[in-house]
């Protein structure tokens, strides 16, 4: 089962914009809907809405999160075996293969490339297949002053 929209939609298009795989459509402050057979259950839909009116995949509701607090891989590189299966299974292509060589092994390694575009889906590290990647929430910057 796909992610879905509930009446609690005020069509305000957060979803729709973010959405990797164009499967969300809706008018302007009308209520959107999602296409089964494009979604590909990443759950950017259901962490950006503000009205918390999308339902997961088991049917309760996704609560909005600041995507400052979205998970963020994590790939160690003295185990990953630089397959590239990360980088293929990214539905937003924010991973990317190194140039810098590594002290053993394969020369490249898969990083976060483009942190920003990031919407925390987790692909990378359910599709690796040495469990290089693990998903981490990032922490707070606390800037303390003199």
């Amino acid at each position: 089962m796909p992610h879905t929209i509930t009446e609690k939609c005020n069509g305000c298009g957060a979803c729709t914009r973010l959405c990797p795989a164009s499967a969300i459509s809706g008018e302007k402050k009308k209520l959107h809907s999602i296409d089964a057979v494009l979604c590909i259950d990443c759950g950017a839909c259901g962490r950006t809405c503000p009205q918390s009116a999308v339902l997961d995949t088991e049917g309760a509701s996704c609560i909005m999160m600041k995507r400052s607090e979205w998970l963020r891989p994590e790939i160690v590189i003295e185990s990953c075996i630089a397959c590239g299966i990360c980088i293929d299974a990214c539905p937003v292509g924010c991973l990317a293969l190194s140039e810098r060589p590594r002290k053993k092994g394969v020369d490249a390694f898969p990083y976060l490339k483009n942190p920003k575009a990031c919407i925390g889906c987790g692909f990378c590290s359910r599709e690796c297949p040495v469990d290089s990647i693990t998903m981490y929430k990032p922490e707070k910057v606390v800037v303390q002053g003199p």
